[in-house]
């Protein structure tokens, strides 16, 4: 017997293109392009998702490592000095202060110090 894919192909096209929506030109409107782009935005999407933890890592040690050159210490001695201390911060914390509480910051610093 011979079994046609209209309603299961129309199904799968609309789906696509559903997901494609905002695409530019082609990309948006014919399947096949739409397809490729799509599966192409996915890989994206999934690699960038573990990218984005990589790149605010890098930030947040970016902003401790200019308030602890403020207050006269490099990056690497200060995390030493803070696990000597028994101090568990983590590091998106310790920029959050260094950024908007420079104070409270200074007086961690000085517990670190102490601890070296």
């Amino acid at each position: 017997m011979r079994v046609k894919t209209g309603v299961v192909r129309r199904r799968r096209h609309k789906k696509v293109l559903k997901q494609a929506r905002g695409f530019y030109s082609g990309r948006r409107k014919h399947f096949r392009k739409a397809k490729e782009q799509l599966e192409r935005s996915l890989v994206y999407a999934y690699r960038d998702r573990k990218q984005k933890k990589r790149d605010f890592r890098k930030l947040w040690i970016t902003r401790i490592n200019a308030a602890c050159r403020l207050n006269d210490i490099s990056y690497s001695r200060f995390m030493h000095g803070l696990k000597l201390a028994g101090i568990e911060l983590d590091r998106k914390i310790l920029a959050d202060m260094a950024m908007n509480e420079p104070a409270h910051f200074s007086k961690i610093v000085e517990k670190a110090k102490a601890a070296l």
